[in-house]
């Protein structure tokens, strides 16, 4: 007997079983997360549920029971169950500056509070009469963990006492700082962390404090509640009288405000010691969040907005062993194609030998590929080894060259790989592009790919090779026209002004960085060749010089004097510039004694026209001034230009730092005739 099945019942149970599926899955993943063991990054998972919640949206009949969408982080059954005082939701997702437009259409007239969105694991401080009483994980929203015991011991930032009657409840984020993340890796090379966010989550789920002692994790409020109800104070303030950290909140009066500071959150994220995975918009009135409600698992009145997601999980398909310019050969993980951090990754370091071992990376495992702003991609390590077939290869450390075949040599505790054929075709390569480079001789109009090129065909070997380089020579190459043959050798020529400080940095000197290059310019030396001839005795005495560095530098000096010679023969400067010569300290310096951090754009207030930050920052010096690159609490003064950024402000306000106009110190150079 014929059955007759139409076409939209056969869709309504895929899409029944697509649905179940996928419910499934989610409460999967939820799990692995919460016990610190992901099995996939951020950005799939999120993926995962916006599929199912479409699904649901087009057929709610079909909607599982219960809805893993309406319910909130993992389940408490690790700790002592706590009931929470009010549901600790989550937020409503955007990606779209519209969505941004239209929060602030449901609210009309309200302001704003917009603050980044912290990337760890969501916590709730009970203070009962001025006492720490409790800590509790936000769980499945309801009902979370009690990790007192373990935020007494391991969280910073926490207050024993606060100076506030009644019961008072900081809702917040438990981060571990990157700077931990690192040290923590670097002393468990055997069995580093896979990112910080997971390591929180996995240190407040510890049995006992003693295991985890060194994942120390800190704490930043983003909500608060007060036995008064406390109308009269907004968050920041109220955040601020007892004593607990926020991260930075600006307040916006329209979505146009809004998406500036998202958009200047974003553009600082990689600046900051901690992660962030998007910014948060809340009403700033706190009567007014309240009075918004909720729906069945977010607040009304708050936005999550998630930027480009940095972490992603794709396919090992192979690994090169690359040969850079100084004959160090490292792993380079080549991918399948994935989007992140805010561009596609085909490639990724894999660091060294040991790393791969002690994060038991395979070829054709799933891994974790990390991208944060113009950080190098590298793979963070297998997110769930269980799931192997059996065809997945051991990745195996190459025993000769992978360029020349001649033996390699290994160095060090991590066990890294180097070629000692100073001859070898890819570190010929490698060093010629890094001589090029802007750090060195700043040959900007020949890319690496026409370099290699112009190696392969014998016309450059080393540096004084680009000085013999002619119009005529380079027109015999197909794709190079007139115009772009004489944008090269004007870039050449520019070039020939190199200095010593710079030209060190481009010979690539094993142990040789360009602070060395900096300190042994600043310290008496007038020309390469003076380095040349000076001995290990004598650079030893330039601060910071260890004898390591000064054995290479005398070995390998010695070694490319031919090239020295060439290279003054073609007209290269390697003397010392009066730039990179200690500043004259000016009569009445005004900045004797401050430290101080450049940031924005600088102009001349005289003629209007932009300065570069070095020649400022020379002048700077020549007042007296230590530049640094970054705020710390050992920054005087942070000099602020054109179109600062909101970090900078933000690190200087925190630690106390006396921000200042760069009119004002442009007034005090010229009253000193400095300018």
């Amino acid at each position: 007997m014929w059955v007759s099945v139409g076409v939209g019942s056969v869709l309504a149970v895929e899409t029944g079983e697509r649905i179940r599926e996928l419910a499934d899955r989610i409460v999967a993943l939820r799990d692995a997360y919460y016990r610190g063991s992901p099995l996939v990054a951020d950005a799939e998972y999120d993926a995962i549920e916006d599929e199912l919640a479409e699904l649901i949206a087009a057929r709610p009949d079909l909607a599982p029971d219960p809805n893993p969408l309406e319910q909130v982080g993992a389940p408490a059954e690790l700790h002592a169950p706590v009931r929470h005082s009010r549901p600790m939701l989550s937020l409503e997702k955007a990606t779209k500056p519209e969505q941004v437009t239209a929060f602030f259409e449901r609210f009309p007239g309200q302001s704003v509070v917009v603050m980044p969105k912290l990337d760890g694991l969501s916590l709730a401080l009970v203070f009962e009469d001025g006492r720490f009483a409790r800590a509790v994980t936000r769980g499945d929203g309801t009902t979370g963990d009690d990790v007192t015991m373990l935020v007494r011991a391991l969280v910073d930032g926490v207050p024993d006492r606060i100076d506030v009657p009644g019961r008072v409840e900081v809702r917040g984020e438990a981060v571990m700082l990157r700077s931990t993340f690192l040290a923590y890796n670097t002393a468990h090379a055997d069995k580093p962390l896979i990112n910080p966010r997971n390591a929180a989550a996995g240190t407040l789920r510890a049995k006992d404090p003693a295991t985890v002692a060194e994942r120390r994790l800190r704490f930043f409020g983003f909500d608060l509640d007060t036995s008064d109800g406390g109308a009269a104070v907004g968050l920041e303030e109220g955040l601020r009288a007892v004593g607990v950290a926020g991260a930075q909140m600006r307040l916006c009066a329209d979505a146009e405000q809004a998406r500036a500071a998202i958009t200047a959150i974003e553009r600082g994220r990689d600046e900051l010691d901690y992660d962030l995975d998007g910014a948060v918009l809340r009403l700033a009135d706190r009567d007014a969040y309240a009075a918004a409600g909720t729906r069945s698992n977010s607040p009304r009145g708050a936005l999550a907005f998630k930027f480009a997601a940095e972490e992603k999980t794709t396919l090992l398909r192979e690994v090169i062993w690359d040969v850079g310019k100084t004959g160090k050969i490292v792993p380079v993980a080549w991918l399948e194609p994935v989007f992140v951090g805010g561009t596609t990754v085909t490639k990724a370091t894999l660091a060294n030998q040991e790393v791969i071992r002690a994060r038991d990376i395979k070829v054709g495992d799933t891994v974790l590929v990390r991208r944060a702003g113009d950080v190098i991609p590298f793979v963070a390590g297998v997110l769930d080894a269980a799931a192997r077939t059996g065809e997945e290869l051991d990745i195996v450390a190459p025993t000769a060259c992978p360029s020349c075949a001649q033996p390699v040599t290994e160095q060090g505790n991590s066990r890294e790989l180097f070629c000692t054929n100073v001859s070898c075709p890819a570190q010929t390569v490698r060093r010629l592009i890094h001589w090029a480079s802007r750090a060195a001789a700043d040959i900007d109009a020949i890319g690496p790919v026409w370099i290699e090129r112009l190696a392969e065909a014998g016309i450059l070997e080393c540096p004084s090779d680009f000085y013999t380089l002619t119009n005529e020579r380079l027109l015999e190459f197909d794709r190079i026209g007139e115009v772009s043959a004489a944008r090269m050798i004007d870039s050449i020529d520019a070039s020939r002004g190199v200095g010593l400080r710079r030209a060190l940095i481009g010979l690539a000197i094993p142990m040789a960085s360009d602070g060395t290059a900096a300190r042994l310019a600043r310290a008496g030396f007038g020309s390469l060749e003076e380095v040349a001839d000076a001995g290990e005795q004598r650079l030893v005495a330039v601060e910071d010089i260890g004898p390591k560095v000064a054995a290479s530098l005398v070995e390998h000096l010695t070694r490319l004097r031919p090239e020295l010679e060439r290279l003054r023969a073609a007209g290269v400067s390697l003397d010392v510039r009066e730039e990179d010569l200690p500043p004259v300290i000016a009569a009445g310096a005004p900045l004797e004694g401050k430290t101080v951090v450049i940031t924005g754009a600088i102009s001349d207030p005289r003629s209007g026209e932009k300065v570069a930050r070095p020649t400022f920052q020379r002048l700077c010096e020549k007042a007296g001034a230590t530049a640094a690159s970054s705020v710390s609490a050992n920054t005087d003064m942070l000099i602020t230009g054109a179109g600062v950024g909101d970090s900078k402000l933000a690190k200087a306000e925190k630690l106390g730092v006396e921000v200042v106009d760069q009119g004002e110190v442009w007034n005090l150079l010229i009253t000193a005739k400095i300018v």
